[in-house]
């Protein structure tokens, strides 16, 4: 198996464990398993009388999930499914509605780590960026084949890049040249693009992390399944039954913000969370990776949702 023993360290584990309040019989929905950490935090929680429904688009990750959760709390069941379709899911594992909801939009470390997969620019991959390889499009066919103002739009709205176009121009001079096949490739004109040394202590992040978090969204789809899951979940999440989504940019904080607040107007949720909770400072300092997460947590009532 891919990754075996790679440890996955969940994100926020106090925070969501607590918030999100998992009893023990209780069913619960983890939309993007990953390897399973927060998962056997939850199962734990929901005893043996409960039941567990765990969600991946990555085959590898699925295996990696079932290993963690193999002889500890309660029983689960696994689908390779994207989790804008979770409902598909609950509804071939006979589920009318879930207790507990989670969504972690964050990358696994063993995929952003895994150099095939082309989601570093610290080391040389294709420009793949698929977390599903059942999908068609890469990032290299985005940026091989896009036109020039459609790559700077990609990266404005979904990287908030401001020099979207100075670096959709550069892309597209430098694929006149030849085909962009690599990641370090696509770095190193996204870095020559905006005049920025990515080795100066002045440089808070990597010139290209913004560029490459748009192509990611882009690829995968990844706003549009957040809103299908937003849009969803309130019919199929139990009155008193709540729902945590753990996010790492402001994107789809904002989005994730906006939709519980919605919720809570018309009287569909009760927000748990006022602000986001994000990881203190040992956290941070264990887990570097863990320093942008933002955590909200709703709780559903008793209001009928009509369809």
């Amino acid at each position: 198996m891919k990754d075996e023993g790679v440890q996955h360290v969940p994100v926020l584990p106090r925070e969501v464990t607590e918030l999100l309040s998992v009893r023990p019989g209780d069913v619960v929905l983890d939309c993007t398993i990953g390897l399973g950490g927060h998962a056997r935090l939850l199962a734990e929680a929901a005893a043996t009388e409960g039941l567990l429904i765990g969600l991946d688009v990555d085959e590898g990750n699925l295996q990696a999930a079932a290993q963690r959760l193999e002889g500890g709390g309660c029983p689960y069941r696994l689908f390779r499914c994207n989790y804008g379709r979770f409902e598909e899911a609950l509804d071939e594992a006979r589920i009318d509605a879930a207790d507990v909801i989670l969504a972690d939009l964050g990358v696994s470390s063993n995929q952003v780590e895994d150099a095939t997969r082309g989601l570093s620019f610290q080391t040389e991959g294709p420009l793949d960026m698929r977390m599903d390889d059942r999908l068609s499009v890469t990032a290299g066919d985005l940026v091989n084949r896009l036109p020039e103002a459609e790559l700077a739009d990609i990266i404005y709205k979904y990287g908030q890049e401001r020099l979207s176009r100075r670096i959709a121009r550069a892309i597209h001079r430098a694929r006149h040249r030849g085909r962009i096949t690599t990641t370090t490739e696509l770095a190193q004109i996204v870095c020559k693009a905006v005049g920025a040394d990515p080795r100066s202590r002045r440089a808070k992040i990597h010139p290209a992390t913004r560029t490459f978090q748009a192509l990611r969204i882009a690829v995968n789809d990844e706003l549009s399944a957040l809103g299908a899951l937003l849009e969803r979940a309130p019919r199929r999440l139990r009155a008193g039954g709540r729902i945590g989504v753990i996010s790492f940019h402001s994107l789809e904080d904002g989005i994730v913000k906006e939709d519980f607040r919605r919720r809570a107007s018309e009287g569909i949720y009760r927000i748990v969370t006022k602000k986001p909770v994000s990881p203190d400072a040992a956290e941070r300092e264990r887990n570097p990776r863990s320093r942008s997460a933002k955590l909200r947590v709703a709780e559903r009532t008793d209001v009928i949702v009509h369809d």
